[in-house]
């Protein structure tokens, strides 16, 4: 390689371009207007689930779509600022903020890589589990007692409707002859 000769940047897409990828959408809702974007029926390998064809660069892009973590969006101005009164020098001002912004990006690059893999495991354990505990045992056993326990319900109703409703009228008419008022000495 020439020494003198300028480095160029070399970019290798792996990913289809966008073009192609609209083309695929475009195709998909004419094939399946009913669909939802990006959602299509799986029809390789035997299967009739649905499988999701993830957009890769929009799933990149955009990694808080619903704006769940909008409280995150600290900046150096949000943190620390400096009154007109008390300044420190430019150099010191202009150091801080790029300590600030290249520490805080490459801390939390450092924690995640190290965090972010056994976290997001043990969140799709644990809605896995919680998912499967709610599908296969608590709706079942719902609705277990709402089939067989259908005639307290029964009984319940008429023993307010016969006892306690008649009582609660009657007070309540009872009570509602009473009148306050609040007169100034």
């Amino acid at each position: 390689m020439d020494q003198g000769a300028p480095l160029k940047d070399i970019s290798i897409d792996i990913e289809i371009s966008e073009e192609e990828e609209e083309q695929q959408l475009l195709e998909q809702r004419e094939n399946n207007p009913n669909d939802t974007p990006g959602v299509t029926e799986a029809r390789t390998k035997g299967q009739d689930s649905l499988a999701t064809h993830s957009n890769t660069k929009a799933f990149i892009k955009d990694r808080d779509p619903k704006g769940i973590n909008k409280c995150l969006k600290v900046t150096f101005e949000d943190v620390i600022a400096e009154p007109a009164s008390v300044r420190s020098f430019d150099k010191v001002w202009l150091w801080s903020h790029a300590l600030f912004e290249v520490s805080r990006l490459w801390f939390y690059r450092i924690v995640s890589l190290l965090l972010a893999v056994p976290v997001a495991l043990a969140a799709g354990l644990l809605f896995a589990v919680l998912s499967c505990l709610h599908i296969w045992l608590i709706v079942p056993s719902v609705q277990i007692l709402v089939i067989n326990l259908h005639w307290i319900k029964v009984v319940w109703h008429n023993v307010l409707d016969i006892a306690i409703s008649p009582f609660f009228r009657s007070f309540g008419k009872c009570c509602g002859f009473i009148r306050i008022s609040l007169e100034k000495y």
